[in-house]
């Protein structure tokens, strides 16, 4: 399973870049305005940082709108992969913009309904929210595991980018439901890191070490 960052920090992305078990970055606007630059800045230097997908996402509501802005921010890097939100405009837009070889993130999916729109609409990924769909008293793994049993059943190429990611478990189920893609804000990514059993063995281990240097 491909892990990708779900931010727009720049030192984030360069400092979980580094470890290289990262393939790919998501923004959207509401992170996009959390940091200080110029959006087309933004996206460029993490291009420039991760050599996979980067999500840059539209701001239109209307098909031709997102398929204008779209020509605009594929300009911007070879690795851009537009943004495109669950609407019907949004579905024409996905239309579009895969008969010109654009590439695509179909977001805001929160049914499996939606996903197969998305799909049939050719649609390089899509971002099932299930952060959102457990707060809202569903269980969002139900509806990945949907999907990944529909796409599978009809052989569809399209990727699905486990979203709104809360912990680490999420990680574990998105795995062994055979997603594709999990994104992660990079407090939870940091967390994969982390046991306590594994602080326990250092410092045990050291203390040790400690012992057979004062022999």
């Amino acid at each position: 399973m491909k892990i990708f960052l779900d931010t727009a920090n720049i030192e984030h992305i360069r400092e979980a870049a580094s470890l290289g078990v990262v393939d790919g970055v998501t923004t959207n606007p509401t992170l996009i305005s959390r940091e200080e630059g110029e959006f087309e800045d933004i996206v460029r230097q993490i291009c420039e940082i991760v050599d996979g997908p980067v999500s840059a996402e539209v701001v239109s509501l209307d098909c031709a709108g997102m398929v204008e802005e779209a020509k605009k921010l594929v300009q911007i890097h070879e690795n851009v992969v537009i943004k495109i939100p669950m609407t019907r405009e949004g579905v024409k837009a996905l239309k579009e913009l895969s008969e010109l070889g654009i590439r695509t993130n179909c977001t805001l999916i929160f049914s499996s309904n939606q996903a197969l729109l998305a799909a049939k609409a050719g649609a390089t990924f899509v971002s099932p929210f299930i952060g959102r769909l457990d707060d809202a008293g569903q269980t969002g793994m139900d509806v990945v595991r949907e999907i990944m049993d529909m796409y599978e059943n009809y052989a569809f190429e399209t990727e699905v980018i486990v979203a709104s990611a809360r912990h680490p478990q999420h990680v574990v189920e998105s795995a062994l439901a055979g997603a594709d893609i999990i994104t992660l804000p990079f407090s939870v990514f940091d967390k994969l890191f982390k046991h306590p059993f594994t602080d326990r063995g250092i410092d045990s281990f050291l203390a040790d070490w400690e012992k057979v240097k004062n022999r």
